[in-house]
């Protein structure tokens, strides 16, 4: 018998249709991922499974779990199954956590809440299932206390606390370096046999998909394209839109050949024997401070017109180093400077050399203010300026940074909900370049995307460079996306680059420890079948 069955699953909400006969079926001990685009429904399938679909939704069709039809429960039995019967772990851990609760309490709320249990009983549980799943830190630590990969740990941990038959996880490491996402879907893999449950996974990643699940569900507008075992699938994939995927989740970016150009300075930017170091609390009133140190005698260069890649683990200082680079931040050691100018001067943020750095951050969303116009969110870098262009000159200078990332002038008059991700990124990247500068910094500038968007942001990014000479430093934990942007990678690992060199020589013949596990632990597609070189 079937754990879960979806059977010509429909949702409306409000007058738009949003799932069209949705079917699916797994079975105790089974994986099945779904996928496919921002907008397919894969999200709204999983949520129609909780029960937990929005006012106004209208879904038809039967969801039967364990042999219980979930769209004729009761509200008040669904919230004694959530927990129970089924768990959920959502993409972003922060957001899914108490922030001013300990971890161990929040993961024994789910069992007081759904058993008769004393407190004490509970957190004891709850401290075994924080061990269960990795975690070596003390249930007394806050969600703020920890990383990505350990937030992650503490929301699986309150998902399966009471051995659900059914764990959906939704995009649980889409924000997590390469070998955080390898021990995440590792714990995954353990717990679907230890508990003998069934995993819902829903992710954009083929590459996690072709590595953990049993059967894959492709979903389009809505609608199921195409399913079956995951071998067979991916090797013998029939529908257009399955090919289309799969060719973008391996999309090698055209990017043009470097030219060398003759400057008044020898780097660009130029790191030398970087030091920045946190004060952490005393452990005696009297006792010394001591200190954590971010970056460790960081140096490197980035050449005119050189793109180059900066990879690590969570917490190994890249944001860290960002910051630096960008003035936001002073260092107590060492000396950067762009054009051979420092980046800070008398401990103040240089502005002569800010003018010629920007940044497009990892969520092009959050990092606008909704409420004003595109027109007035690209031109914010104007400010920078000694003098701003203003008038016709403004509105040309608008036009042109609307239309380098495939945009156009009419855009400008519009508000920021009104487009997609891949759109919200162009202007990210618009806003970027408005100024002109000679160094972009991409911060995780495309790990949030799904697949085919991301395949046409990179492809803009390569176009750009062939329009001008530009130089970035793009930082991300997609090491497929990283060797096909970059000309040149470093590796960081504690605060320390530990390697770098030639991009291709870095991932074809690496030489730290470091970079190997990093490069081992990325997901790999499988060899690209004859039907889908031809699209």
């Amino acid at each position: 018998m079937s754990i879960l069955s979806i059977r010509n699953l429909s949702l409306r909400i409000g007058q738009t249709d949003i799932l069209h006969d949705v079917s699916l079926s797994m079975q105790h001990g089974e994986i099945v991922a779904i996928t496919g685009e921002s907008g397919s429904g894969k999200s709204m399938t999983a949520l129609s499974t909780m029960g937990l679909l929005p006012g106004g939704a209208a879904p038809q069709g039967e969801i039967i779990l364990d042999g219980i039809d979930i769209l004729q429960t009761p509200e008040s039995d669904l919230c004694h199954m959530r927990g129970n019967a089924m768990g959920m772990v959502f993409q972003e851990p922060m957001t899914a956590l108490n922030p001013v609760q300990t971890i161990g309490a929040q993961v024994a709320e789910t069992i007081l809440i759904h058993e008769k249990t004393s407190k004490a009983e509970a957190h004891k549980r709850a401290a075994e299932m924080l061990q269960r799943v990795g975690l070596k830190v003390a249930p007394t630590r806050y969600p703020h206390e920890l990383s990505g990969g350990q937030r992650q740990r503490v929301v699986i941990a309150m998902a399966i606390a009471l051995r659900p038959k059914l764990l959906i996880a939704d995009e649980p490491t889409t924000a997590l370096d390469v070998t955080t996402q390898a021990h995440i879907l590792d714990l995954l893999r353990d717990l679907v046999r230890e508990f003998d449950m069934g995993l819902l996974l829903i992710t954009h990643d083929l590459a996690v998909v072709a590595d953990v699940a049993d059967q894959i569900v492709v979903m389009q507008k809505g609608r199921v394209v195409e399913t079956g075992p995951t071998q067979h699938l991916l090797t013998n994939m029939q529908h257009p839109y399955t090919k289309a995927l799969f060719e973008a989740s391996g999309h090698k970016v055209d990017l043009p050949m470097r030219t060398t150009m003759r400057m008044v300075s020898a780097y660009l930017l130029h790191a030398k024997h970087i030091v920045r170091e946190y004060p952490l609390p005393r452990k005696t009133i009297l006792g010394p401070r001591p200190v954590f140190r971010a970056l460790d005698d960081v140096s490197f260069h980035i050449d005119h017109g050189e793109r180059v890649g900066l990879v690590g683990e969570s917490g190994c200082g890249k944001s860290t180093l960002t910051r630096a680079i960008l003035g936001l931040e002073d260092v107590q050691g060492g000396d950067i400077r762009l054009d051979d100018e420092p980046v800070f001067t008398h401990k103040h943020p240089n502005l002569v050399v800010r003018r010629k750095m920007q940044v497009v951050f990892q969520d092009p969303y959050s990092s606008f203010n909704p409420r004003h116009r595109v027109e007035r969110l690209i031109t914010e870098p104007f400010h920078l300026l000694e003098n701003p262009p203003t008038g016709k000159a403004r509105e040309a200078a608008i036009s042109k940074a609307l239309q380098d990332v495939g945009l156009s002038f009419e855009d400008a008059h519009k508000y920021i909900h009104e487009f997609s991700g891949g759109q919200r990124q162009r202007i990210a990247i618009a806003r970027a370049l408005i100024i002109e500068p000679e160094l972009i910094i991409f911060d995780e500038a495309v790990s949030a995307l799904d697949v085919s968007v991301r395949a046409q942001v990179l492809d803009l990014i390569a176009d750009l460079c062939r329009k001008r000479p530009l130089a970035y430093l793009f930082i991300s934990h997609d090491l497929s996306v990283v060797r096909t942007v970059t000309d040149r990678v470093m590796v960081m690992q504690a605060g320390k680059i530990v390697e770098q060199g030639k991009t291709e020589d870095v991932f074809t013949n690496p030489q730290h420890p470091y970079t190997q596990s990093l490069i081992a632990a990325a997901p790999q597609l499988p060899e690209l079948p004859h039907a889908v070189e031809t699209i």
